[in-house]
């Protein structure tokens, strides 16, 4: 009878309590079920950047495709082995999962904010913002794969997403990005604080969408002249022509928001890096002032770069510049260098944009002096140079323009890979014992040939074969 009683007086005050307000005891701030656009937004910028920035050889390798940089003890990657670490694989994975996937939470958030702070004009900027992210994305993972999953990617009832052509993903990104660009209202708000790149400057962002649109009109120019044509001569005018406009993500001085090339060259105290003997002898052949900006001196008190995948002394040769591995060094998305090479290329491809290659091609070399600091006599010199002015260098418009702006992107790995890649300028040589000649994509990850299988086996035959010797779609010549 006591257990009886016992229990029916348990039961009476378990009743009792489910009446009373706990307030918020029972919920984890830390783990909200519901998140602002904002924030998301954020992660997903800091990790698109930190990815195509950081040196870490288990995700970007980039700069030592394109030969700007070579390693010391372990040379593994600078002899193109990306299978051991899984690099595409990491790469690929913080493509989809920290920015994408990051992005189109935000965005399914957009419409939820409370109209009175976020009205429709600001909404409408915030998703333009978030498109814009999105095209960059994407396209680097086709740039980097080749085909890709796309629209049956994200889904997570969908563990299988097919492979969607290149090309065809290439089209419809050039319309999302001029529909997003469109659909700005300069005039209005967007993500304000939580937008690291512009803080909320729709006029930004509208620079950068142009330029983008410019940059991805331009590859597809040896496949799609006409296409290219019409939208390169479109935007041109509003792409960014100003070291001023830059799109820029600025690091902070103290972890955890540092500049990765610190994370990984100073914070770990890692000496694996040195300048490449390929881009340090192309540069003093010209005497090229930027020189002293892109490195350190070295052990003799001159500027030499370790043999591209040799293993090299670290004491002996130039290393990255202090200005690269401060905590709080920036890092470019796109600049003015590449706007004005780009339209130096238009020019020699017979597009409307105004002014000649020549002229375009010498404000590129002079936005990148400008921008690391060169002093103007030392530029006016060195763009006079008949091996560096457009009228007497040697070699044809691709091989002009592809050189100079190899230099340009010094410090942007991606960019300067896939240049390499579209014009065949400069001439990069494997070293002897690589694995392969110089990778013109990623292998796709080991994931996709395991989880994904099929739809892997389909995209491996359609892009021409899962090896790095493959060329994209634009990749022609």
């Amino acid at each position: 009878m006591k257990k009886i009683l016992f229990f029916l007086l348990t039961i009476s005050m378990v009743l009792v309590s489910c009446d009373k307000d706990f307030g918020d005891l029972n919920v984890d701030k830390k783990r909200p079920a519901q998140v602002d656009p904002g924030p998301l937004f954020s992660n997903a910028q800091k990790a698109l950047v930190d990815i195509m920035t950081t040196p870490n050889v288990n995700s970007n390798i980039f700069r030592m495709l394109a030969q700007q940089w070579t390693e010391t003890t372990y040379t593994d990657e600078a002899n193109y082995d990306i299978a051991t670490r899984n690099i595409p694989q990491n790469f690929w994975n913080t493509m989809y999962l920290g920015v994408l996937k990051n992005l189109k939470e935000s965005q399914s958030l957009i419409p939820g904010q409370d109209p009175s702070f976020f009205p429709p004009d600001v909404q409408a900027n915030q998703d333009a913002c978030a498109e814009i992210l999105n095209v960059y994305a994407w396209s680097t993972l086709v740039n980097t794969f080749g085909d890709i999953p796309y629209s049956q990617a994200l889904d997570i009832d969908n563990v299988y997403p097919v492979y969607d052509d290149a090309a065809t993903v290439y089209a419809d990104l050039l319309e999302r990005l001029d529909a997003a660009v469109n659909s700005i209202k300069v005039s209005a708000g967007g993500y304000g604080a939580n937008d690291l790149l512009y803080g909320g400057d729709m006029q930004g962002w509208t620079n950068f969408g142009r330029s983008l649109q410019l940059r991805l009109a331009m590859i597809l120019a040896d496949v799609d002249a006409a296409g290219a044509k019409l939208i390169v001569e479109r935007v041109a005018s509003q792409a960014i022509t100003s070291n001023a406009d830059n799109a820029a993500f600025h690091y902070l001085s103290a972890p955890p928001n540092t500049n990765p090339v610190w994370v990984d060259l100073v914070q770990s105290g890692r000496k694996d890096f040195v300048a490449a003997n390929t881009l340090v002898d192309a540069m003093n052949a010209l005497t090229d002032p930027r020189v002293p900006y892109y490195f350190t001196v070295d052990n003799a008190g001159g500027y030499t770069g370790g043999i591209y995948g040799a293993s090299n002394n670290y004491a002996t040769y130039s290393k990255p510049s202090d200005r690269l591995i401060a905590p709080d060094y920036e890092s470019i998305l796109f600049d003015a260098a590449e706007t004005h090479f780009l339209l130096a290329e238009a020019v020699e491809r017979n597009m409307n944009v105004g002014g000649t290659a020549a002229g375009h091609y010498e404000a590129a070399i002079r936005a990148s002096m400008e921008y690391w600091g060169v002093p103007n006599n030392q530029v006016d010199a060195y763009v006079a140079k008949a091996d560096v002015a457009y009228a007497t260098a040697a070699g044809d418009w691709k091989q002009k323009i592809g050189n100079q702006k190899w230099i340009a992107l010094f410090n942007r790995g991606f960019e300067a890979w896939t240049e390499w890649r579209r014009l065949d300028s400069p001439v990069l040589v494997a070293p002897p014992d690589a694995e392969s000649d110089v990778p013109v994509r990623y292998t796709y990850p080991v994931q996709e040939q395991t989880i994904n299988a099929d739809n892997y086996t389909a995209a491996a035959s359609a892009v021409g074969g899962d090896v790095v010797s493959t060329k994209l779609f634009w990749d022609k010549f």
